[in-house]
């Protein structure tokens, strides 16, 4: 059976959602997903724009600007619930882990 769509995020879409919490532009997405995640997380551009791309087919994110070729964009409440969906599915994952794991590592 397909798992669907959406259901859990990965780890890229999840830190580019959290950066479209304020309007941005692709480049600017890029830039915010390596600071909120300290460098660990790097997005390029293919990422980056296939992801958009498939966001706005869904109506997880909206374009708010189009000058030229920049475009921006921000989460919608759609969006915002996937994320928060996800947020809280990560923090259980986490719980479970220190239940079972503890203090061991």
């Amino acid at each position: 059976m397909p798992r669907e769509q959406f259901q859990t995020l990965s780890e890229p879409m999840y830190y580019v959602l959290l950066a479209l919490i304020e309007e941005c532009c692709g480049v600017d997405i890029m830039k915010k997903v390596s600071d909120i995640s300290s460098g660990r997380v790097i997005v390029g551009p293919g990422t980056v724009y296939a992801m958009l791309d498939r966001f706005l087919k869904n109506g997880i994110i909206k374009e708010t600007v189009c000058a030229g070729r920049k475009k921006s964009y921000i989460i919608t409440d759609y969006g915002m619930l996937l994320l928060r969906t996800e947020y809280t599915r990560l923090k259980i994952m986490f719980s479970d882990g220190i239940n079972i794991i503890g203090g061991t590592l």
